[in-house]
């Protein structure tokens, strides 16, 4: 089942493009990656998904029910860390949690502490007495203590030092794995994406561009490929499919997107010492979308 489902959804602030005939689904149990720069409408998306805004045109639909429509039943079972956190600075953080966690059914307190005990979040401290990266541990805590369904993690990472977001990541697959929950994860660094996603969702200017499961954007999008000879010029590999050739350190180097055997066959022509073909990272394929 498709528990994000979204068509041709559009969101215009006034003359200005928030994002444009967006459509694609996430499905139950999946680790869905969005990635681009900042402003490209990753937040916008995500704002709409949660009815906090509305949409220019376009739909969606969340638990199989339209956003618009059921915006308040559907966010019961949604947890969501926006990439930016405000509070009332006053509060004890125990008792935001608390006063968050009252708004959904049932008793919360053991899951309450466990989360924070787990992220080393100090219950007693006040709100303004926190640094930033603390209270992006609030917003964690908060945003997973009614054990939702549905995540929605916007920049999530921002201000956690490495080996606290190691835990953070560490946490979201147990969620994941254990609990079957669906997680729709934006950020703009992709390593990040690599590592936990399972499709990942390229959106530019307000548009999707290429949704795909990361092995397969690797393996149809181009090689990285290195070629080590005496005397080797780069022109030797100009041919179509080539990319950004370089001579570097004796080596020739390029992108090569095409036939296989055919790069082979011109490799094969050559007296090499040395080569490499290798998959791209998720950033050089991000970068290939935006040059």
């Amino acid at each position: 089942m498709s528990v994000i489902e979204v068509n041709n959804l559009t969101k215009y602030y006034g003359k200005a493009r928030g994002i444009a005939d967006v459509s694609f689904k996430v499905e139950e149990g999946e680790i869905f990656g969005f990635i681009g720069p900042n402003g490209a409408g990753k937040s916008t998306t995500i704002r709409l998904l949660l009815s906090l805004i509305y949409p220019t045109s376009g739909s969606a639909a969340v638990f199989g029910k339209d956003v618009v429509k059921f915006g308040p039943e559907i966010r019961k079972n949604i947890g969501y860390l926006p990439s930016e956190v405000f509070y009332y600075e006053r509060m004890k953080v125990i008792d935001l949690l608390k006063y968050s966690a009252s708004f959904y059914e049932g008793d919360h307190t053991e899951r309450l502490h466990e989360l924070a005990e787990y992220m080393e979040l100090e219950l007693n401290r006040r709100i303004d007495d926190l640094s930033y990266g603390n209270k992006k541990k609030v917003g964690i805590v908060q945003g997973l203590l009614h054990a939702p369904e549905l995540l929605f993690l916007d920049e999530p990472t921002s201000g956690l030092d490495p080996l606290m977001q190691r835990k953070f990541f560490d946490l979201i697959r147990k969620e994941n794995q254990e609990r079957g929950v669906t997680v729709f994860f934006s950020s703009h660094i992709l390593g990040e994406v690599q590592r936990m996603c399972d499709r990942v969702g390229i959106i530019r200017e307000g548009s999707i561009v290429e949704i795909s499961d990361i092995e397969t954007l690797q393996k149809d999008n181009y090689k990285k490929i290195r070629v080590a000879a005496d005397g080797l010029e780069p022109e030797t590999f100009e041919m179509p499919g080539v990319t950004n050739l370089d001579r570097r350190n004796g080596a020739v180097r390029f992108f090569y997107k095409g036939d296989i055997n055919a790069m082979m066959q011109k490799i094969a022509s050559v007296q090499v010492s040395d080569v490499s073909i290798e998959e791209p990272t998720l950033e050089e394929i991000f970068m290939h979308y935006y040059e």
